[in-house]
């Protein structure tokens, strides 16, 4: 169980601060939710909380794994398939899997692949979810900025 203040990561959705745990009844149903502040923007998200661990809401990463994480988005390209509807299938469970690596492969495979040929709108709009993801957590543990954030992960992708 989480606790007010703590700093968690919502697959899909991002980082972000646990501001309130209260109590909601939805369709005659009483039940407990995390109010969580996404750590940019306006955004917040409500989390049922017998259902988070379920979901695959998890703490933030280390300092540590975020230095592993910018040494992988200067790695090259995982395989991908050529096949558009598999490409964006295999990306989206990427995703949904919470994991910090998982998502920093797909951010740097779709940023890539945009520079290169260009993105589908589909895979634009992945992009764009996977990179607030991403550049969510990184706020959270540096402490930096958005527009930082950002550049540690354009910087990373295209150092080369």
């Amino acid at each position: 169980m989480f606790s007010i203040g703590d700093k968690v990561v919502y697959p899909m959705h991002g980082a972000g601060i646990i501001e309130e745990i209260e109590t909601r009844k939805i369709l005659d149903e009483a039940r407990d939710y995390y109010i969580m502040k996404i750590s940019f923007g306006d955004m917040k998200v409500m989390i049922p909380v017998d259902n988070s661990e379920a979901i695959g809401v998890r703490n933030i990463v280390s300092e540590e794994v975020i230095s592993e994480v910018v040494t992988e988005l200067g790695e090259d390209e995982s395989e991908m398939s050529d096949n558009w509807n598999k490409r964006y299938r295999d990306n989206m469970e990427k995703l949904k899997s919470g994991d910090i690596h998982q998502v920093a492969e797909v951010v740097r495979n779709l940023m890539r692949s945009e520079k290169r040929k260009g993105l589908s709108t589909g895979e634009r709009k992945m992009l764009q979810n996977a990179r607030q993801i991403l550049t969510s957590e990184i706020i959270l543990v540096r402490g930096v900025v958005l527009e930082e954030a950002e550049s540690i992960v354009s910087a990373a992708v295209f150092k080369k």
